[in-house]
C-alpha cells in the first residue's frame, strides 16, 4: 500500500492520537537545533566563551546517551503513554528553567535535564505512533521520519525568530509548545500495551556483544562526532546574526529531511546500503574539510550541503541498527544509541577546545578524519554488516532467504530504533 494514499490507513488518514504524538515529536526534534542560531548571543549575554556555551550540547547529549539505558527500563514498566508524558513534563520544566538562567553553568545544567526528558520522549514516540496508527507501520514510520526532518529544519528557524529579541525567548517558546503537546497526548492518546518482557538496565550493553551491532555503533560514533561538529561548532565560525544563521540551518535541515526520507531509500535500492553509507561518509568528510578552509561564502554553502549527506547517513545507520542484530529491537536500539550519542556529547566540547589549542581549521580536519574512520569501519566490517544488503536485495526485487528477512518481521519491537 502507498503510504501517501489519502484513503483509510494512508499517511493523512490517521487518528488524533497519532497526530498529537507526531506534532510533539516535531517540537522535540526542534529542541536539538534550537540553540544553533543563538549560540553567539548566549555567549554574549552570559559572558561565556565558545567552549563554555558548546557545553549546552555536551550536557544534553551526555545525559541522552546515559538515558538510553533507562528508557526501555521505564517504558516496559509504566507503559508508552506515561513515558511520553514524563518526558514531556521534564522538557517543559527544564526548557522553561533554561530561559531563566543567570549563568552558563545553570543553563548547561538545565539542558542536561532537558536531555533526559527528550530521551524518554523520542525513544518511545515512534513505537507509540505505530501502535496507534491506522494501516500498518509504513505510513507511521514515514510520518515520524517527516516529523524528525521538519523538527530539525524548524528548530534553528524558531531559535532565530525568537532569539533575535532575546536568547531567552526560544527556551520559553519550546516550553510552551511542549506543554501543548503534553495536553494533546494526555487527551487523545490511549495507553499502549506494555511489552511482555521487562527490559533490564544492562540488556542494551549486553546486546553490544553482537559484532554487527557493535560495528554499526562504532561507525556511528565516529560519524556523530562529525555531525555535531557541524551542528554545534559551525555557528561560531559563521558568526552571523540569529536570522542569517537560522536561515542557513533551516536550509540545512530541509536538505537533511529530503535526503533522509526521499533520496536515501532510492540510493539504497540502486547501490546497496553499505556502498551508499561509505560513499556518503567520504563525501561528508570532503565537505567538512572544505568548510574549514574555505571563505565565508564557501563555509555557508558547505554547511547547507552537509545536510544532504547527514540525511542519507541517518537513514542508513537506522537500518543497520534495525536489522543487523538478533537482539530485541528496543534493546539493540538502546545499546547502539548509548554508544553513538557519546560522540554527540564529545564533539561540542572538543571542537572549540581544539581551536583554542591550534587554530580555526583543525577542528574541521578532525571532523573529516572521524567521518573517514566511520567509512573505514563499514568497509572493514562488511561481513558483520551483511543483513542490510539482503534487505537491499528485497527492495530491488530479489528474493532474500527467510533467515535474512526474519529479524525485520517483529514490527512492534523493531520500530523503536527509528525513534533514537
Amino acid at each position: 500500500m502507498d503510504p501517501f494514499d489519502a484513503g483509510a490507513g494512508g499517511l493523512l488518514k490517521q487518528p488524533k492520537s497519532v497526530w498529537a504524538t507526531a506534532g510533539a515529536s516535531v517540537v522535540a526534534f526542534m529542541g536539538i537545533g534550537l540553540v544553533d542560531p543563538i549560540l553567539p548571543s548566549i555567549a554574549s549575554g552570559l559572558n561565556a566563551s565558545a567552549s563554555q556555551v558548546s557545553l549546552l550540547f555536551t550536557s544534553y547529549f551526555l545525559i541522552t546517551a546515559i538515558a538510553m539505558l533507562v528508557t526501555g527500563f521505564v517504558s516496559s514498566r509504566v507503559g508508552g503513554k506515561k513515558t511520553l508524558l514524563l518526558g514531556l513534563a521534564l522538557v517543559v520544566a527544564f526548557a522553561g528553567l533554561s530561559g531563566t538562567s543567570g549563568s552558563v553553568g545553570e543553563l548547561v545544567g538545565f539542558r542536561a535535564g532537558w536531555g533526559l526528558g527528550n530521551a524518554l520522549f523520542v525513544s518511545t514516540a515512534l513505537a507509540v505512533i505505530v501502535g496507534a496508527a491506522a494501516g500498518g507501520s509504513a505510513a507511521a514510520i514515514l510520518l515520524y521520519e517527516s516529523a524528525l526532518g521538519l523538527g530539525m529544519a524548524c528548530g534553528p528557524l524558531l531559535g532565530a525568530l525568537l532569539g533575535d529579541a532575546s536568547w531567552r525567548y526560544p527556551f520559553f517558546g519550546t516550553a510552551f509548545l511542549m506543554a501543548v503537546g503534553f495536553l494533546c497526548i494526555a487527551v487523545f492518546l490511549r495507553e499502549q500495551p506494555k511489552p511482555a518482557r521487562k527490559t533490564s538496565l544492562l540488556d542494551p550493553v549486553k546486546a553490544l556483544g553482537h559484532g554487527g551491532l557493535a560495528s554499526a555503533a562504532v561507525s556511528a560514533f565516529f560519524y556523530n562526532y562529525t555531525f555535531f561538529t557541524v551542528l554545534a561548532f559551525t555557528p561560531f565560525v559563521l558568526n552571523m546574526s540569529p536570522y542569517r544563521s537560522g536561515a542557513v540551518f533551516f536550509a540545512w535541515g530541509v536538505l537533511l529531511a529530503v535526503f533522509s526520507v526521499i533520496v536515501a531509500p532510492r540510493l539504497q535500492k540502486r547501490f546497496g546500503s553499505l556502498k551508499v553509507l561509505g560513499g556518503s561518509l567520504v563525501l561528508l568528510a570532503a565537505d567538512v574539510l572544505v568548510l574549514g578552509y574555505g571563505d565565508h561564502a564557501t563555509a555557508v554553502v558547505c554547511t547547507i550541503l552537509s545536510g544532504a549527506f547527514i540525511g542519507v547517513n541517518n537513514t542508513v545507520y537506522t537500518e543497520l541498527a534495525l536489522g543487523v542484530s538478533d537482539a530485541p529491537r528496543p534493546v539493540a536500539s538502546a545499546g547502539y544509541n548509548f554508544v553513538r550519542w557519546f560522540a554527540a556529547a564529545a564533539a561540542p566540547f572538543f571542537a572549540p577546545k581544539i581551536e583554542e589549542w591550534t587554530d580555526l581549521h583543525i577542528p574541521f580536519v578532525v571532523a573529516a578524519v572521524t567521518a573517514v574512520l566511520g567509512a573505514v569501519v563499514v568497509a572493514v566490517r562488511r561481513k558483520a554488516l551483511t543483513l542490510p544488503q539482503a534487505l537491499d536485495s528485497a527492495r530491488a526485487g530479489g528474493t532474500p532467504t527467510a533467515e535474512e528477512l526474519e529479524p525485520r518481521h517483529a514490527t512492534e519491537d523493531s520500530v523503536t530504533v527509528f525513534a533514537n
